[in-house]
């Protein structure tokens, strides 16, 4: 009598798509540049650089987020600096006449934000191209002269000064140096990346990339262009707007000068310095060109000429920004190496 010993069939874990870096490795790294920014303020000392680190993880909350609809969507919100100042005016309006608490008034302000997101949606629904930036960029124009024209509530082209900022408990924050700022801010920067990160590798994140690559193959799978663009550009407006809440409450004023061309050139060069479609980019390049830009402070009126120079060379040689040039570096490190 024979015996016929069989084995248990292996099953092998599904290919990961090529590029594509493992969940587990991406949190390390992040957790691991988390750490270094923790420990930033025992080596910037000073409350102006522990000024401009705050700003610059602003800058990266948005930057961040735009590419969320820029990059993955494919969807040139010109608006979505509009979010931002609605974040910052809600802030503004709910705390200093509302009387609202000022955490709660953080995050109703990125809630505001959403809601503005899915009304400038609907015109852009069935949108492309030149038509998506004309109407998001009068959409902007529109919020802006609702707010010089309600100058009894806004302040109009004087703003709003005095504007409640954040507490926590009985700690003093505004003789800490920026100390508690800086911390609440890197907070705001985490939580953000991480709901970013965990969209982009979700179904969703998936079905959004699928109609930026191939529109016409995605809709015949199946999927909707309306619902997914809607779901793409409210889910970059809460942090937009929660980031436009904390500036606010950071710098205790808020000004129409939030919707200007200035700003809005500074973080679309960002995302297109650090390479779209990355997340990760926006907030390198927010480092890069915020503190790029500080240390030339005595250079005057050629500062913003070198930093375009600079933006310029880096997209010329390497057009998938500081995250392609930084992959090419890996890539024949890693080469030379085997």
């Amino acid at each position: 009598m024979s015996v016929i010993e069989t084995s248990a069939p292996t099953v092998s874990a599904p290919p990961r798509a090529p590029g594509r870096t493992p969940w587990m490795t991406e949190l390390a790294g992040a957790l691991v540049g988390l750490l270094v920014l923790a420990l930033l303020p025992l080596v910037v000392g000073d409350a102006y650089g522990r000024h401009v680190l705050i700003m610059v993880f602003i800058y990266a909350v948005v930057a961040s987020n735009w590419d969320l609809s820029l990059g993955y969507g494919g969807v040139f919100n010109f608006g979505h600096l509009a979010l931002f100042g609605i974040g910052v005016y809600a802030y503004s309006l709910l705390t200093k006449l509302a009387m609202i608490d000022p955490w709660v008034a953080l995050v109703a302000s990125g809630v505001i934000a959403v809601v503005a997101a899915v009304v400038v949606t609907i015109p852009i629904l069935r949108l492309k191209g030149i038509y998506i930036i004309l109407v998001t960029f009068g959409f902007a124009q529109l919020v802006m002269q609702v707010i010089l024209s309600q100058s009894d509530y806004t302040g109009g082209t004087q703003g709003i000064v005095r504007i409640p900022g954040l507490y926590w408990f009985d700690h003093n924050m505004v003789r800490d140096a920026k100390f508690a700022y800086f911390y609440i801010a890197l907070a705001m920067l985490a939580l953000s990346t991480l709901f970013l990160r965990v969209f982009v590798r979700s179904r969703t994140g998936k079905s959004v990339v699928a109609l930026r690559d191939n529109e016409e193959y995605a809709v015949s799978r199946g999927v909707s262009l309306v619902r997914q663009r809607m779901i793409t550009l409210a889910a970059s407006a809460f942090f937009t707007g929660i980031a436009g809440a904390f500036y606010a409450a950071y710098q205790r004023n808020a000004s129409v000068e939030v919707f200007g061309m200035s700003l809005a050139t500074i973080v679309l060069s960002m995302v297109l310095l650090g390479g779209t479609g990355t997340i990760y980019g926006a907030i390198i390049a927010s480092f890069v060109l915020t503190v790029f830009a500080e240390s030339m402070a005595d250079f005057g009126a050629w500062r913003p000429m070198i930093t375009a120079v600079l933006i310029i060379v880096v997209m010329l040689v390497y057009p998938g920004g500081i995250v392609g040039m930084l992959k090419a570096l890996w890539g024949l490190a890693t080469r030379r190496r085997a």
